[in-house]
């Protein structure tokens, strides 16, 4: 099977589990074990993986890759990215869900239908899905993945549209004096988190 042409990123790698090459895995899925179903799955460098047998571990799981079969090859793979082909995925999202890969490069709207730039990036730093927008006016600029900030996404007309107030994009005295810096992200507003590797507001 070919390297996919539109990468979705499913998983990522971490520590090896025992001396047979088992590894920790951390998955973007609803459900982590629904990792297997997804048939092969490869790192950005082409390389293919193929899940021989995977079990829940509290927080991971635990994944025995074909190509895998000792300690010392698990260990090399700690911290790599697996992805799928976006036309593996399902369509059939809930009205609220989307892809992440489906939100990259769209363009960010404000109330008033001004472009404020596109999305660039999505993070997520413990507290749920965190939006990079890389900003017309220069710099880029984390907001949060909420139905408050993030209002309207139209991926017919290819763009979102965000509420400036719930997004905090409103300028500040500190922001005046540092223009085009990026904003850090305040930890008060707590987006919901991923879902299906995508988002889930």
């Amino acid at each position: 099977m070919p390297k996919p042409e539109n990468p979705v990123q499913m998983a990522v790698i971490g520590a090896p589990h025992g001396i047979k090459g088992e590894l920790r895995v951390k998955t973007y899925t609803g459900d982590p074990l629904a990792l297997g179903d997804y048939g092969p799955l490869f790192a950005t460098d082409g390389r293919q993986f193929d899940i021989a047998d995977i079990r829940p571990a509290k927080n991971v799981v635990v994944v025995r890759f074909r190509q895998v079969t000792d300690r010392d090859a698990a260990e090399a793979l700690n911290g790599v990215a697996l992805f799928v082909d976006r036309a593996q995925l399902p369509d059939d999202l809930d009205e609220d869900e989307f892809y992440h890969a489906d939100l990259i490069g769209l363009a960010v709207r404000g109330d008033g239908n001004e472009m404020l730039g596109r999305i660039v990036a999505f993070h997520d730093f413990g507290g749920g899905d965190i939006i990079e927008i890389e900003r017309s006016s220069g710099g880029t600029v984390l907001i949060p993945f909420t139905r408050d900030a993030v209002p309207a996404v139209d991926l017919k007309a290819g763009s979102v549209t965000v509420d400036a107030a719930a997004a905090g994009l409103l300028e500040t005295e500190d922001e005046d004096e540092h223009p085009g810096e990026p904003r850090e992200f305040d930890a008060r507003r707590r987006p919901r988190g991923p879902h299906d590797a995508g988002g889930n507001r």
